[in-house]
């Protein structure tokens, strides 16, 4: 795929400019870095493809100009830097390189929290209002959110769950009173502006990780307070991808609730591993016949795929409901079945 340097995330703009300074003064840059910064920029320069010169050169640039804001920012405040750019650049250009500066100055918000042990931080949380807690969730990755999630009650998983899926904008000024506790209680200091990511996706990653038992009373909760929003949250906890999740007797079972027609349209589009899960489990005869319908079905349009694998989602977690079927990978202890 072409490079597009509209497309470019922060870190593949880095590590562009890192290769094209060179080794020496990549080096000196990377040494002032996090280990999570530095290991994500690695991993970029190990993947990265030819870059063309056009992209490379406003790559560069754009460097230059957040550099040169920097130190007019340093010379006489975001206001003489402001008005030193407008001049130079334009008013919008100005904007975009004082936003992108000031992202580089602050770190994420709540970066302080990604090393905190999860009872020490539920400590903190259980007596804060619901409402706090959500916020605070969505700026953790989602196995730290699931870990604190798991050591609150019932009641209050079931009310931040909630509030996390129905999550909007939040204004800064709450936000920032929120960071500021925080960093009082565990000592840390600096400022960050926060972007909330809730709705039903962060909740659904969250679900993902946590113990089945209280991911059941969590989406009990959601289906009493909101069926369509508990809906929308289950069909983003597993999809069709996740089959390799399960073991190869949860697999057969499945594949007895399964039309051969639906199974077949719905790999059309699987990756390989999930089509090597399904042919181990199936026989010579069946893994021919399966091929051969595929073949024969020619192009497809993949809204009837991803319907397909829709149906095969759904027999998933009725499976699963109902206790015939195990899916691997979930939070906490494993239940012990004798």
């Amino acid at each position: 795929m072409e490079l597009n340097y509209e497309e470019m995330s922060p870190i593949q703009k880095a590590a562009t400019a890192l290769v094209a300074f060179g080794p020496e003064v990549s080096a000196l840059v990377l040494k002032g870095m996090s280990e999570q910064d530095l290991e994500r920029i690695t991993v970029e320069i190990a993947n990265m493809r030819d870059v063309p010169a056009d992209i490379e050169e406003k790559v560069i640039e754009e460097c230059h100009q957040i550099f040169m804001a920097r130190t007019y920012v340093s010379q006489g405040g975001i206001d003489f830097a402001q008005e030193i750019l407008e001049k130079a650049v334009g008013l919008s250009r100005a904007k975009d390189i004082l936003g992108k500066l000031e992202h580089s100055i602050h770190a994420g918000g709540f970066s302080m929290l990604k090393d905190i042990d999860p009872k020490h931080l539920t400590g903190f949380l259980q007596h804060e209002h619901p409402q706090t807690i959500s916020l605070v969730l969505t700026q953790l990755n989602s196995q730290q959110a699931a870990a604190v999630l798991a050591e609150l009650s019932q009641e209050l998983q079931a009310e931040v769950s909630l509030r996390i899926a129905t999550m909007e904008k939040i204004s800064p000024e709450v936000l920032k009173e929120i960071e500021q506790t925080l960093e009082g209680h565990f000592e840390q200091s600096g400022s960050a502006q926060m972007s909330i990511s809730g709705g039903a996706k962060a909740i659904a990653e969250i679900l993902n990780l946590i113990d089945t038992t209280a991911e059941k009373n969590i989406l009990q909760s959601l289906e009493a307070d909101d069926p369509e929003l508990a809906a929308e949250v289950k069909n983003m906890m597993f999809v069709f991808d996740d089959l390799i999740l399960l073991d190869d007797r949860s697999i057969q079972r499945l594949l007895k609730e399964v039309e051969t027609k639906d199974l077949s349209l719905a790999l059309k589009a699987a990756n390989d591993e999930v089509k090597t899960k399904i042919f181990a489990n199936v026989s010579g005869r069946v893994a021919v016949m399966i091929e051969e319908e595929m073949e024969f079905m020619g192009p497809t349009r993949l809204s009837d795929v991803e319907e397909a694998q829709g149906r095969i989602v759904e027999a998933v977690r009725r499976l699963e409901e109902e206790g015939q079927i195990i899916i691997s990978g979930r939070g906490g202890k494993e239940e012990i079945i004798v």
